[in-house]
């Protein structure tokens, strides 16, 4: 075992480092004009620490596979991580003078636009559950040697997403991940030191207290994560806010505020501590053994095309089980995660094939998010995420911080819409559409039958940005032939004739509906074309403009959804600068109420016979 103690000689290089990181945390924040120098100045001897003399980096390839992961979830201390790195020599110490700027990339909260930076921070509590995601990659499917560190804000310890992780970690012993909470905000009593210390214990964790301030101590503590086994490591590291900024110590007023016309005494003063103002250290290099192994994961496909028949009555729910199955037996690094639903989002084909690929993340839909986000980092694992498509609205702030963090997590959403029917308005998804196309980059699946959803997984395990797949509850009827192709952004006519005066579109259930009132019409000598979508995000625009033109300009869009943010107003958008037509939207109006799905569909005005009345009406306009 190594020890621990450092010289003479090392130590004072490591008070100068701590020095200089201060020094550049309030130049580039006096520069910027705004930021938190206080919050970065608790950081600096851990920072250090971190920096040259724990982690095991690669300054060729700051986001190599091997190499140590970082992850600064108290993301307004920027500044510092940004001065460690470029005292590493990753760039030159003149570039912090542009943290903010709007032409660099050096942002107020760090972002993957940096080649150092594997996510975005900055949204308080997020950064455990991603340090999480990277250490069970690292242990379970790289077993490899590197490490991850987790900073944490004291503040952030309120979020409840915290202790999500901190449960998750523990259940899987992942002693390859070191939590460092940066406690600038405690008394000096030592008693809610020790509180928080029992409470981190109670989680599962091995727990210390030190002097955040004191380097022996700080080399004594990550000593001993390092050689702690099945469990992870939280390292309480008491500090204090603006520690040496003489007369601004522990100053809650000077919080998220430059220094201004103050920070030049406090410059001057912490440049009299150096000893070697050109003092340079560099980080550990990557170890030769306990290496990542090298992964592709391009071009997956499903093992095995499709196999239903024509009329086959198959839930999509049931399909994306079968297509998750089926592309992880394609490639080893695709993985599911699910929030205690298994057996009816049905991530479970997976776990059943490959339970080793299978990460139960529990009720805790906020940490299943970011667990997701951080074992996707670096090309490591292909994840898709499963749960209640409703259940995605409580990790929101994951989903909108995953896209910061130009995440490629695939997330499926089963139960949508009214005909989850019994189990009432708590569990079905009518706001999933408008979460997931909000956000920026990102894909939307709606699969009508069981061939289409195979093949949505597929497209999905090989699509840049953020994936949903919006599954149904019921059973459906499979209306695509198994070798039937289906491209982004593809949408299919499922129902045509040259007669046709109006555009029917419907997507999961509503397309049935919309083929029923099709027959139906046809009964009264009225055609209707029946589009099927595919994709929500990005639509088909021009295969409904083609079609919406040679109806005559009659269009009639359905969906299990409500009316903002779904099908119908990314129909309307699309149609909004093209003349002549005319647009019916049916949606589901009100929160709903428990019954069986067809009564529903009906009371909430998006069944067969809701659609042949809007098709009559819009006829008569």
């Amino acid at each position: 075992k190594m020890s621990t103690k450092l010289d003479n000689k090392v130590m004072q290089t490591m008070r100068d480092m701590a020095a200089k990181l201060r020094i550049h945390s309030i130049t580039s924040t006096q520069h910027a004009k705004s930021g938190h120098p206080t919050s970065c100045a608790s950081l600096a001897e851990i920072m250090t620490v971190l920096f040259f003399q724990q982690m095991r980096l690669s300054m060729k390839q700051p986001r190599n596979p091997s190499s140590d992961r970082l992850v600064l979830s108290k993301g307004h201390a920027a500044p510092i991580l940004y001065a460690a790195w470029a005292e590493a020599g990753l760039f030159s110490v003149e570039e912090l003078a542009n943290l903010r700027k709007v032409d660099s990339d050096l942002e107020g909260h760090p972002t993957p636009r940096l080649n150092f930076i594997d996510v975005g921070t900055g949204s308080m509590g997020q950064g455990i559950s991603i340090g999480a995601g990277m250490a069970f990659v690292g242990k379970y499917l790289d077993k490899a040697e590197y490490r991850t560190y987790v900073i944490v804000g004291q503040g952030e310890l309120t979020e409840g997403n915290v202790w999500e992780a901190l449960e998750f970690a523990s259940n899987y012993c992942l002693d390859n991940l070191c939590v460092i909470v940066d406690m600038n905000q405690s008394d000096d009593t030592g008693s809610e030191m020790e509180g928080m210390r029992e409470r981190f214990a109670s989680f599962g964790f091995n727990a210390l207290v030190l002097n955040g301030h004191d380097f022996d101590e700080l080399m004594k503590g990550f000593h001993n994560a390092a050689n702690t086994k099945s469990k992870p490591t939280v390292l309480l590291a008491k500090t204090i806010k603006g520690r040496d900024f003489v007369g601004y110590e522990g100053l809650e007023v000077m919080h998220g505020r430059p220094l201004g016309w103050r920070g030049e005494c406090v410059i001057r003063r912490l440049k009299m501590t150096l000893s070697n103002p050109n003092a340079r250290m560099m980080p550990k290099k990557l170890p030769k053994c306990g290496l990542a192994p090298e992964v592709d994961i391009n071009n997956i496909m499903l093992c095995g095309p499709p196999n239903y028949r024509l009329g086959d009555s198959v839930s999509t729910r049931q399909a994306y089980g079968s297509g998750l199955a089926k592309i992880a037996a394609h490639n080893k690094r695709v993985i599911a995660l699910d929030g205690d639903t298994k057996n009816s989002t049905f991530a479970e084909s997976l776990r059943q094939a490959f339970p080793e690929r299978y990460i139960e993340c529990f009720i805790a839909q906020q940490n299943l998010v970011g667990v997701a986000v951080g074992a996707t980092c670096r090309r490591r694992a292909v994840a898709f995420v499963s749960t209640y498509a409703t259940f995605f609205t409580r990790a929101f702030d994951q989903i909108r911080m995953g896209a910061i963090s130009k995440t490629d997590v695939n997330f499926a959403g089963s139960h949508c819409g009214v005909t989850v029917g019994e189990d009432g308005p708590s569990l079905m998804g009518l706001e999933d559409i408008a979460l997931f196309r909000s956000i920026p980059g990102s894909t939307v699946f709606y699969p009508t039958d069981a061939v289409a959803t195979e093949r949505a997984v597929e497209l999905a395990a090989n699509t840049k940005g953020v994936c949903f797949i919006r599954t149904t509850y019921p059973n459906t009827n499979v209306i695509y032939s198994n070798d039937e192709k289906f491209v982004v952004g593809g949408a299919k006519i499922v129902r045509q004739k040259p007669s046709d005066e109006l555009l029917l579109i419907g997507a999961g259930v509503t397309l049935y509906e919309c083929l029923d009132a099709a027959e139906r019409l046809e009964e009264e000598c009225i055609t209707a074309r029946v589009l099927d979508p595919f994709t929500v995000k990005p639509l088909d625009w021009r295969l409904i403009i083609k079609h919406g033109n040679l109806c005559g300009g009659r269009v009639i869009v359905v969906e299990d959804h409500y009316q903002q943010g779904g099908l119908g107003e990314a129909v309307l958008s699309v149609l909004a600068d093209h003349r002549n037509f005319i647009v019916k939207h049916l949606y589901v109006p009100t929160v709903p109420r428990s019954g069986p799905p067809a009564v529903l569909l009906d009371m909430f005005g998006i069944s067969s016979r809701h659609i042949l009345r809007a098709s009559l009406e819009i006829l008569k306009k």
